[in-house]
C-alpha cells in the first residue's frame, strides 16, 4: 500500500527489550543459581494477571476513599456554607467532566484484528493485520471532533487525561488489559458522530486496511447508551491558586 500506517514493531522492541530485563532480573533473583523450568519458571501472562489483579484492587481502594472524601466534604458542607457551595459546583461538573453517569444516544465502533487465515498479499507483514493504538485512538479523536458528550472504551469510562496504549495486540486501558474487538462508545449526536469519523484522515487510512487485509470496523447506533462515572485517579498537571479574598 503507498499509505504507511505505523512503525508499530519500532515502537514495541524497547518495550520487550525493557520486558525481557525485567524478567531476566526476576528470574536470577528467583532462582539463586537453580533451573526455574518446574516452579520457579515466571510467565508473562502470570505478571499480567498478577499486575490486573493489584490493578483491580488499587481501584477498588481509591473508589473506597474517594466515597469517604465525599462523605466527609458532605458532612462538612452542613455547617461550612464555603465547602457546600464548592460541593455544589462540583455536583455540577461531574457529568461534563465524566465523573458521574452519563445517558444518550450515540454510536458504539468496533475494531478487530483480521482473521488469522486469509489470502493476503506476499508482501504482508504481521503488523498490517492487528488492531494499534493509533487505531483507537483515530477513532476516540474523531468522537471527540464530533461532540461526544462522554465516551467509554469496553467497560471503562474516559476522560480527556485518559492514555490509550496498546502492547501487541492488547489494549491497556488504566492498568486493564483488554483484546480485540475493541469497543468505543460515544454519546452525542449520532449523525454528527458517524460524519466525524468519515471525516477523519486517520481513521480513512485505518479503513483502507479494512479493505485490503480485512480488519474489522463497524460502527452502529446504541439507541439510549448509558456511561458508567469515570472512577480512575485524576493527576493534576497544572493548577493554579485562587486568591483568597480574607488575606490584603
Amino acid at each position: 500500500m503507498s499509505s504507511v500506517r505505523r512503525p508499530a514493531w519500532g515502537s514495541i522492541i524497547p518495550v520487550l527489550t525493557l520486558l525481557a530485563g525485567t524478567l531476566f532480573a526476576a528470574g536470577a533473583s528467583t532462582a539463586r543459581g537453580t533451573g526455574l523450568r518446574a516452579d520457579g519458571r515466571t510467565r508473562i501472562t502470570e505478571l499480567i494477571g498478577t499486575e490486573q489483579r493489584r490493578s483491580r484492587q488499587t481501584r477498588a481502594d481509591y473508589r473506597r476513599l474517594r466515597h469517604e472524601v465525599d462523605a466527609i466534604s458532605r458532612r462538612a458542607g452542613r455547617h461550612d456554607a464555603r465547602v457546600k457551595d464548592a460541593q455544589a459546583r462540583a455536583d455540577r461538573l461531574a457529568a461534563r467532566s465524566g465523573f458521574a453517569p452519563l445517558k444518550g444516544p450515540g454510536v458504539r465502533v468496533a475494531l478487530d484484528d483480521a482473521p488469522h487465515t486469509g489470502d493476503y498479499p506476499r508482501d504482508t507483514n504481521p503488523d498490517d493485520l492487528v488492531v494499534h493504538e493509533a487505531d483507537v485512538q483515530a477513532v476516540v479523536n474523531a468522537l471527540w471532533a464530533g461532540g461526544a458528550q462522554g465516551m467509554q472504551i469496553m467497560d471503562q469510562r474516559v476522560i480527556s487525561t485518559s492514555a490509550v496504549r496498546c502492547v501487541g495486540n492488547t489494549l491497556i486501558l488504566q492498568g486493564v488489559v483488554y483484546s480485540p474487538p475493541f469497543r468505543i462508545t460515544a454519546v452525542g449526536d449520532p449523525a454528527r458522530l458517524r460524519a466525524a469519523l468519515d471525516a477523519s484522515p486517520e481513521v480513512t487510512v485505518y479503513k483502507r486496511y479494512v479493505r485490503e487485509y480485512g480488519l474489522g470496523y463497524a460502527v452502529r447506533g446504541t439507541g439510549q447508551a448509558t456511561l458508567p462515572a469515570y472512577t480512575g485517579n485524576v493527576t493534576m498537571k497544572h493548577a493554579t491558586v485562587l486568591d483568597d479574598p480574607g488575606r490584603n
